[in-house]
């Protein structure tokens, strides 16, 4: 099962670099969405025999809000504004895939020097966790669409879901129904807001926000 779970974390970086290297709104869903899937694999293959009913059954809620719910709310945000490309992020896209090989190395650096209490089921888990993570959170700040921040935010919560994951193999099920219930009206709400940010000022540049008056 390590081989399996090496994979998917691997699928998990490369996930990562395209959503920090692709201008497309649409194709930055798409991109959450898979990593979602992906994230929700996680347990499956992290467990050494076959999952209990349990983990089967959260694995495919967590893959059915963050594949199919949290994509279809911010398709249908996307479609109500018309908006197809970030055309001016605040951070180049050369630049961001430069920022996320260097978080890369930091993520591979700091797991170096943690003294985690528990060994995770994969050398790779706590390093990609914290790689998304930081990839999550430069989304948040070096985008201008809201779109794209929501989904810097999915990709954010990916990242703690799996570095807790890698700490904690056996998370009580309402924990996790917990968590996710607070991502779902997080993405519930932030997909409203996108709709009336472009309602009332026909754009969704946060950026451009900033400059309201009273």
């Amino acid at each position: 099962m390590s081989l399996l779970a090496d994979t998917i974390l691997v699928l998990l970086i490369l996930t990562s670099f395209l959503l920090l290297g692709s201008s497309r709104l649409g194709a930055c869903i798409r991109l959450g969405a898979w990593q979602g899937v992906l994230v929700a694999l996680l347990p499956l293959a992290a467990v050494g025999t076959a999952p209990t009913p349990r983990i089967a059954a959260l694995a495919a809620l967590i893959a059915g809000l963050k594949g199919v719910v949290f994509p279809r709310l911010l398709f249908r945000a996307l479609r109500e504004s018309n908006a197809s490309r970030e055309v001016e992020p605040l951070v180049g896209y050369a630049a961001s895939l430069l920022v996320g090989l260097l978080s890369l190395l930091a993520s591979l650096w700091l797991d170096a020097r943690l003294a985690l209490p528990l060994r995770a089921a994969t050398d790779l888990a706590a390093p990609v966790a914290l790689f998304m993570i930081m990839t999550g959170l430069f989304l948040i700040v070096a985008r201008r669409t809201a779109v794209n921040q929501v989904v810097g935010y999915l990709a954010l919560e990916n990242g703690i879901y799996a570095f807790g994951l890698a700490l904690v193999r056996d998370i009580p099920a309402l924990v996790e129904l917990g968590v996710l219930m607070d991502v779902f009206v997080a993405v519930f709400v932030m997909g409203i807001a996108i709709y009336h940010i472009h309602r009332e000022f026909d754009h969704m540049d946060a950026e451009r926000l900033t400059a309201l008056k009273g």
